[in-house]
């Protein structure tokens, strides 16, 4: 058994005016699945597919407070294209932001909510505007270890400050682990969604993934078809129903 990355979910105030921005700001199509959800994937997509990872935007009247632990890196072809993205996003409605970056080759931005996300100078025609998921951790080498167990997903390379993965079919973006300084306080504003294969069992999976070191995260009384976990280092996802 293994899972794969279909999506990430972030929180919103107005999951549909941020889901215009997305939208735009992607070159992505903009659909509902219900109240309170809106769904961005690119046109013509058949989902999943690992040529990209969707995004979902789930309404929250939860205030963003720090800074959030996963973000994307939208890719550009060079440093022009970079630059011209940059102006086009800032017209769309996002703004500079500063997270202690300091002298960087990207630019960090942030949307019309906050979620601070950063444009790259390449990696575009490897990957579609999505370049990167980006999430920050203390530990890069322990999340390849538990991630690489948990996708099938391949490691492409370890250090101490970041960890690589990406589709074992070499297509679509890549999953990295940044060692950021700081600890995890609040829920993640934006979480990963895995996904397990056609005719395997949602229990299993769970219980295997326990086994490589995840936790169950307690919902209270809210019941969902899918079972929320947390990575070794308390980042939560969700594993979906198979499909």
């Amino acid at each position: 058994m293994a899972t794969r990355l279909v999506q990430i979910t972030m929180k919103a105030h107005d999951e549909v005016a941020l889901g215009r921005f997305w939208a735009r700001a992607l070159g992505w199509e903009m659909s509902s699945e219900g109240p309170g959800v809106t769904n961005l994937e690119p046109g013509g997509f058949v989902y999943p597919d690992p040529i990209a990872v969707c995004v979902d935007l789930v309404v929250s009247a939860e205030p963003k407070t720090v800074k959030n632990r996963v973000h994307v890196d939208l890719a550009s072809t060079s440093a022009a294209h970079r630059d011209e993205t940059v102006a086009r996003l800032t017209e769309l409605g996002a703004t500079l932001a500063d997270v202690g970056q300091g002298d960087v080759p990207w630019t960090v931005m942030a949307d019309p909510e906050g979620n601070e996300f950063c444009v790259l100078d390449s990696l575009y025609e490897q990957t579609g505007p999505i370049g990167s998921v980006v999430v920050d951790c203390a530990d890069p080498r322990a999340m390849a270890g538990f991630w690489g167990e948990a996708m099938d997903w391949t490691v492409h390379s370890v250090s101490d400050d970041v960890a690589v993965l990406r589709s074992g079919e070499g297509v679509g973006p890549y999953l990295q682990f940044a060692r950021t300084p700081g600890v995890k306080s609040v829920w993640n504003r934006v979480h990963l969604d895995v996904r397990p294969y056609p005719g395997d069992d949602l229990a299993a999976e769970a219980e295997r993934l326990r086994v490589l070191g995840a936790t169950a995260v307690d919902l209270g009384e809210q019941s969902v078809p899918w079972r929320v976990l947390a990575d070794p280092e308390g980042n939560e996802f969700c594993l979906l129903t198979p499909s």
